[in-house]
This record gives structure tokens, C-alpha cells and sequence, in this order.
């Protein structure tokens, strides 16, 4: 892709052999589209240090802000900074307002402590606009004395306001923030610049501990340019002690001051050097501002939803593109690479003009190469033309890939073949089945979540299972039971057949006719409702017919229906032959056996 523009990135490129510990000056926020920006804030000193005059200072001070009603309070950053190891806590219009973060510095000459802390305060300002800001409850009065001697006591504060207008044009602004100490020497390079236009072209600097009277020197340079501001800023006294936006000259020991640089900064500029010397007046940079002209659009793409469909090697992808923290609308058809494990394996494009802060939405069917396993790793790449080069110029190079990790392809999970199962009828065609076991058969995969159901539909649906399948009863003589077996995205539809069979009738060969409720008459198990036209003679060990029955019977209580015994009449204990003539096809042949029977 091509070189990243005007994300400005501050890095350090080199300090002076005097420098000490702090924290190195680095982007905080940007801010792409109409704004602007300026600076609000007080000392909190009543005469400049250093001076002779007494060593006092003041707990609170006030400053006014004052934007054009068609100005928009985007955001509102606090600083506050002093002598001394910190106070944290503060008050600003009788709200309590405690440091969100912090910073530190240490005077490698004299060996004293300094800080300063930030608060994010949007919402204050926004609520109550324009008027008088007063800062209180920050009490250095312990501190300063230690730092008369050497005219270093101070405290102040300030706050960087970002509004919009949608009079301005599309700017880039970029608020840097740390607490870095010169002298001797400070070098800062904004890197990646592409520069559109640099009409009103400006950078702002919140400074602390600049005195008017020491100007040794002390320069502030753009691109080895000596910049000022006369006659408020002479170029060899940078930090004095005053504040661009007011014009004053009496904010002791801080500095509130922004330059025009647009003569320092030229169109097609793809960085810029900020150097910052003193040779002898103790200053800490805080926090710096840009406001660069730049019209530039800036792809970004987000992979919102990943469609997979079970044994497929296609898989469909949901995607948008966005111009959003932009200053100007993306062009049509902008290529997109896709990747799949770092290799390019298509590409794609948008349809439209996007405009600022607009998207589009669209879906691609990507087909997976066999030669791709699981898991595989997806990359959208906007912007990119498949060799590492993009067609357009951005405000964020970086910011053009999409990716998702560890994609794996859904599969159906194996199955086992399954057995059919018979069983005996219990009439009617009925049978009472258990095939619970099948649920352990039928998996390849133990993890596997096996279930059954009557018809495919319910299978594929996976609506309607079998809840009693240790005893399922079975209304017709023939039915499919179908098997669903079911990984965490896919499964597989199995079937086996449960058989209602007539099995041949079961006789017991002893009963007792005594009426205990045990055994009291000839039973034949699997006989009556199943075997419809069935007929049962009894005889005794003479040969002689005692009892006949049939489907329209009881079951054979001991007492004779034939011979010369009347029905009355209950026949002897003793050995008794049975012939029972199924009139089945199955069974054509009788059951012919004998029994006891004992009163």
C-alpha cells in the first residue's frame, strides 16, 4: 500500500545530553474533518520566579472561553502542572476533577521533582459553554520554597478545546501530550506527513516554567526554519511567559502560544522536524497541537459475519468498508485483496463513493482450496491491489486489513452402520422396542449428540425426538426410525428399521385353577390378538376332548366345554395335551404339546 498520510505519529528522534526522566512526547487523539482547535488557561503565579519578588502563589485563577455560537465543543482537554511530586485532585467550577493520568519529570540539575496531570472534561464544557472557567484547590504553597533558589516554582493550567464549524475546511488535527524537558535540546519528527494544502497550516505548544527575561538560545524550528510570533513570540524568545489567544503578556511562567507554519510546511511534504533548544531556561513541553489542511479519504474494512455450510468448501463472507475519521469521500471500485493463510487467493472491490463517514456492505462466496486445512486464517485487505500497494493516498495507511484467525470448515460428523431390530408383536401389529444402545453404536465421535425421530423431517429439524427409546412402542409391524447425529455445526441422517414380527406362541406347561389370582387359567403368551383365526383343543391323556377355544374365548379355566364332561364340571389334576391350530401362513403346521394341570 502506499505511504501512510498524515496519521502523524510523533516519535523521538534524538535529546540532548542533558535531558532527564520523563515521558517522551507521543500522539494522543485525532481529530479528521471541520475543527479547529485553541487553548484556555492561567497561571497560577503572581509575578514571574526568578525575579527577587516575594515567593508566593496563588490556589486558583480563572480564564474565559469564548466560541462563536456556530462553534461545536468536540472535545476538552485538562492539564494542570506545577512544582512539586503532585496534586492530583482539583477543582474546576466547583467540580471535583481527579487526574486521569499523570506525568513526571526531574531536573537533572538540581535534582527537583515536577508534574503534570491530564482530565478528560468534554462533558463540563459542553454543558456549560462559553464563560468564566476558574481552577482552584491546586495548593503548591508547601512546595514552592523549595524551588525559590532557583526561580523553578510554578504552577498553572490550561485546557485544549477542539471544536467544529462547518465553515472550516477539512482539517487533520493532532494533540501530542507527555512532559519533556529542555534544555538543552529537543528533536521531534513528524513522520508521514503528506501535506494537500497548508493554508493556516498551525501548531500549538502548552509549555511550563518559560521565563521572558532569559532568552539564551531559545528557538522553536520547523524544519530548521526559526519560527516566532513578534511581537509576542520574538523568535529567540520562544517561551516567555505569554498566550497567543489573549495576547497576553503576563502568564507567568507558562505559555499558551500557537505559530503559523503554513510557509514552513510545503504541499507534498511527507514530514516535518519540530526542534525545540534553550540554552539555558528550565522549560517542559506538555502537550502540542497540529492543524494540517487535508483532504484525504480513509478505507477501513471490518469482516461482520462468516457463513460455512456443512461438507462445503464454500463459505460466504459479509463485509463493509468504511470511510470513516475521514476528510474527503473514497472513490468507487477500490480494490480488496483476500487472502487465505497469507496467500492472495482473489479479490474484490467497492461499488460506490463512499463518503465520509458512510460504508458499504457487501457479501463475496469464496470457494476454499482443497489444498487449505483447518483452521485457516481469512484477510480482507482494502485499498490493495494483491502486490502491497494500494491506488489511492489515505490519511491511515495502517488501518486497510480485516482478519479472522483459526477458521475451520464444517464437516458432517461420521456415522456407524445400524442394525435393524425385530421384535415379537404384543397384537395388533404392535411391538415395544429398545434400541438405546444404537445411540453408542451409531457414533464415530463420542462427542457427538445423537438423537431419534420418527420421520426425516423431524431428524432434520431435529424437532420431535425419542424421549422412550428403552421403550418405544411401535404401532405398525414395519417402521423407519431415523437417526440424527449432530457435532457443534453439522449432522448426519442415519436410519435403521424396527420390525413387528409374529413369534411363535409361548405355552407355559403348568396352571392352577384354583383361584389364588396366580396361574389360574391356561395362558399362551404371543397367541390371542396376534394369531386373529387361532382355535385351541384340550385333551386329556386318553385322547378324549375335554375343551376347545378360540379368539372369542376365555382362557381355559379347568372346566370341560367338551366330551362327556359337562361345562360344570371341572376335569381332574393331571397330564393334559394341547393342539393349537394357528390357521397363520407363517405357522401352517399346529403346536402340539402337554401340560400338568393341579387344582
Amino acid at each position: 500500500m502506499k505511504q501512510k498520510l498524515l496519521y502523524l505519529i510523533i516519535s523521538l528522534v534524538s535529546i540532548g545530553s542533558n535531558s532527564i526522566f520523563g515521558q517522551e512526547i507521543s500522539l494522543h487523539n485525532q481529530f479528521n474533518g471541520r475543527y479547529d482547535f485553541l487553548f484556555v488557561g492561567n497561571t497560577l503565579n503572581k509575578t514571574e520566579n526568578g525575579t527577587g519578588q516575594a515567593c508566593e502563589i496563588n490556589t486558583t485563577s480563572s480564564a474565559t472561553l469564548k466560541l462563536d455560537p456556530a462553534d461545536v465543543v468536540e472535545k476538552v482537554y485538562l492539564y494542570w502542572a506545577g512544582s512539586g511530586n503532585g496534586d492530583f485532585d482539583v477543582t474546576l467550577n466547583d467540580k471535583t476533577i481527579s487526574a486521569e493520568r499523570t506525568f513526571h519529570v526531574l531536573q537533572s540539575t538540581s535534582g527537583l521533582p515536577f508534574f503534570s496531570a491530564f482530565a478528560d472534561i468534554t462533558d463540563q464544557v459542553q454543558v456549560f459553554g462559553n464563560g468564566e472557567y476558574r481552577l482552584s484547590d491546586l495548593d503548591l504553597t508547601n512546595e514552592i520554597d523549595n524551588y525559590c533558589w532557583n526561580g523553578t516554582n510554578f504552577g498553572g493550567w490550561a485546557m485544549i478545546i477542539v471544536y467544529s464549524n462547518p465553515s472550516l475546511p477539512l482539517n487533520q488535527l493532532n494533540i501530542y501530550d507527555g512532559l519533556q524537558y529542555v534544555p538543552n535540546e529537543i528533536n521531534i519528527t513528524l513522520n508521514n506527513l503528506n501535506v494537500i494544502d497548508n493554508l493556516d497550516a498551525k501548531i500549538g505548544f502548552i509549555a511550563w516554567e518559560g521565563d521572558q527575561s532569559i532568552n539564551v538560545n531559545e528557538t522553536l524550528r520547523i524544519n530548521g526554519n526559526p519560527i516566532g510570533n513578534p511581537p509576542l513570540n520574538p523568535v529567540d524568545n520562544a517561551f516567555n511567559g505569554t498566550n497567543s489567544f489573549t495576547n497576553s503578556t503576563t502568564l507567568y511562567n507558562m505559555d499558551l502560544d500557537v505559530y503559523n507554519i503554513q510557509n514552513n510546511i510545503a504541499i507534498g511534504d511527507t514530514s516535518a522536524k519540530i526542534q525545540l533548544t534553550s540554552g539555558q531556561d528550565f522549560v517542559m513541553i506538555n502537550a502540542i497541537v497540529t492543524k494540517l489542511n487535508s483532504q484525504l479519504p480513509d478505507a477501513t474494512i471490518q469482516l461482520n459475519e462468516i457463513k460455512l455450510s456443512c461438507d462445503s468448501r464454500q463459505i460466504m463472507v459479509d463485509y463493509t468498508v468504511y470511510n470513516s475519521n475521514s476528510t474527503s469521500s473514497l472513490p468507487a471500485r477500490m480494490p480488496i485483496a483476500i487472502y487465505i493463510d497469507g496467500i492472495l487467493r482473489m479479490s474484490s472491490s467497492t461499488l460506490s463513493v463512499i463518503p465520509i463517514n458512510g460504508s458499504e456492505n457487501n457479501t463475496i462466496i469464496i470457494t476454499i482450496p482443497d489444498s487449505i486445512v483447518n483452521p485457516f486464517d481469512l484477510q480482507f485487505i482494502v485499498d490493495e491491489t494483491g502486490n502491497g500497494s494500494g491506488i489511492i493516498t489515505e490519511l491511515n495507511e495502517n488501518n486497510n486489513t480485516a482478519l479472522i484467525s483459526k477458521i475451520a470448515l464444517w464437516t458432517k460428523p461420521k456415522v456407524n452402520p445400524v442394525l435393524n431390530i425385530e421384535t415379537c408383536s404384543i397384537g395388533l401389529g404392535r411391538g415395544i422396542f429398545d434400541f438405546t444402545a444404537n445411540a453408542a453404536l451409531v457414533k464415530v465421535n463420542s462427542d457427538d449428540i445423537v438423537s431419534f425421530h420418527t420421520s426425516r423431517a423431524d431428524a432434520e429439524n431435529g424437532a420431535n425426538p425419542i424421549f422412550n427409546s428403552n421403550n418405544f412402542i411401535a404401532e405398525t409391524t414395519r417402521q423407519e426410525i431415523f437417526v440424527r447425529v449432530k457435532n457443534e455445526n453439522c449432522f448426519t441422517i442415519t436410519s435403521f428399521i424396527i420390525n413387528v414380527k409374529h413369534c411363535p406362541p409361548l405355552v407355559h406347561n403348568y396352571f392352577s385353577p384354583n383361584n389364588d389370582g396366580f396361574n389360574d387359567t391356561f395362558f399362551v403368551e404371543y397367541l390371542r390378538n396376534i394369531f386373529l383365526n387361532y382355535r385351541i383343543s384340550v385333551y386329556n391323556r386318553w385322547g378324549t376332548l375335554v375343551w376347545t377355544g378360540n379368539n372369542g374365548t376365555s382362557d381355559w379355566d379347568g372346566f370341560a366345554n367338551e366330551g362327556i364332561l359337562l361345562d360344570s364340571k371341572k376335569v381332574p389334576d393331571g397330564t393334559y395335551y394341547y393342539v393349537i391350530d394357528l390357521n397363520d401362513s407363517e405357522y401352517p403346521k399346529p403346536l402340539i404339546g402337554y401340560f400338568f394341570l393341579k387344582k
